[in-house]
């Protein structure tokens, strides 16, 4: 694998941590700005919108430049962001903050899978891209604790700053080690839209929705479900969360491993283990040990997904695969709002802590059934001669061949 791939790992790591590291500093920022903690949470809120909808604005803006020097100016974005974060003098300002970080998140993610892939044989396209993604699932584990504690112990405005410095790390490994890649020639801003017309492209985000939003589910809850339910006490939260992040690693690996041998049959299995988890995670959510090991089993299931999933909206969306690409990041963030919308709402109406795992479980399971419609769809395109055999990747042939 490329040198230059630890560089955007190190990016996903930055800005997985920004992401993430609010969630447990929110008494913290609360407190310093006098206002509630549901108020603080419009950080999260605001953070996620941004993702969702700069992925496109962003990636569309830098349709006119380097695929290299944008996702430098992405950094910069980040950076700024960040710095606005550990320096606002009243909550607005902080708010403001976090949108600016967050308008570089789904582009970065979009541009750099495009630009990971791009730097390896076709066989190991997706191995590169989980190798990016490892920067983020390595946050969960690393990056979050650390900055929860850094937050908690010294300040939060501390945490926000090493961050920033932590982006101008990644700024200076794209500079120093990504490769110039100039942006194909004759692709323009109609030709990127006009991937979002290929079904098989909207098939593959509308999986990423469903089977994503499965994961956050039954995680986004997972404090009142542990304390309450499975009788763990408020502080063993965090090492819960550190499992849920070692699992995402690992998961994450064996997904870009697998996916560039067979990415279809890794889907099938990856989002059909996730469903059955999830659905036994209502009964294992009352054991201790059992429950500790499901969280792992969620992130592991979970982002054995996001390689194959991300490689399938780039081979599908082949000419013109970067705003597609920035898209499908946004879909993640679309499905944890999604997921944790109605996982709030089957709390509320009083089924219980656990009640959660069963909408993750029944969204998981609508992403495998698109899944086999996707490959249907595809055999029945070869068949009639739509889509000729030699454009669809070799692992995909494998996949969707009777």
């Amino acid at each position: 694998m490329p040198l230059a791939l630890l560089a955007l790992a190190i990016g996903a790591f930055g800005i997985g941590t920004t992401e993430f590291v609010i969630m447990g500093l929110l008494p913290e920022v609360a407190g310093d700005f006098g206002v509630s903690i549901p108020t603080a949470g419009h950080l999260v809120t605001g953070y996620a919108l941004g993702v969702v909808f700069g992925a496109p604005l962003m990636t569309v803006l830098g349709t006119k430049v380097s695929r290299k020097r944008m996702l430098m100016l992405l950094m910069g974005l980040f950076i700024a962001g960040n710095l606005l974060s550990a320096l606002a003098p009243v909550f607005g300002v902080m708010l403001i903050g976090r949108v600016v970080a967050s308008l570089a998140h789904g582009a970065f993610f979009g541009i750099g899978s495009v630009v990971a892939a791009d730097l390896v044989a076709p066989d190991k396209k997706a191995g590169a891209i989980a190798m990016m993604f490892t920067g983020l699932t390595v946050a969960n584990v690393i990056g979050v604790p650390l900055g929860t504690l850094i937050g908690q112990s010294i300040g939060w405005r501390v945490t926000f700053g090493i961050v920033a410095a932590l982006g101008l790390v990644g700024l200076a490994g794209i500079a120093r080690l990504v490769p110039d890649m100039p942006k194909p020639e004759g692709v323009r801003l109609r030709h990127e839209l006009a991937a979002f017309k290929n079904v098989q492209v909207l098939l593959a985000m509308a999986m990423t929705v469903l089977g994503f939003g499965g994961v956050f589910a039954a995680i986004t809850y997972i404090a009142p479900m542990m304390t309450h339910v499975a009788g763990f006490a408020d502080g063993s939260v965090t090492w819960l969360l550190v499992l849920f992040g070692l699992g995402m690693v690992g998961g994450n690996l064996i997904g870009g491993r697998y996916a560039d041998r067979a990415l279809m049959p890794m889907l099938y299995v990856s989002l059909g283990a996730l469903a059955v988890v999830l659905a036994l995670f209502t009964l294992t959510a009352h054991n201790k040990i059992v429950a500790a090991v499901t969280i792992a089993l969620i992130g592991a299931l979970g982002f054995a997904t996001v390689p194959p999933l991300q490689k399938r909206v780039l081979d599908q969306a082949h000419g013109a695969p970067t705003l597609a690409s920035a898209v499908n990041i946004g879909a993640f963030n679309l499905g944890n709002a999604l997921s944790a919308w109605l996982g709030g709402i089957v709390i509320a109406a009083g089924l219980g802590y656990t009640a959660p795992n069963w909408v993750g479980a029944l969204l998981a399971a609508s992403a495998l059934v698109l899944a086999f419609v996707s490959a249907a769809l595809e055999r029945r395109d070869q068949v009639t001669g739509s889509v000729p055999a030699d454009s669809v990747p070799a692992e995909e042939r494998t996949a969707v061949s009777p």
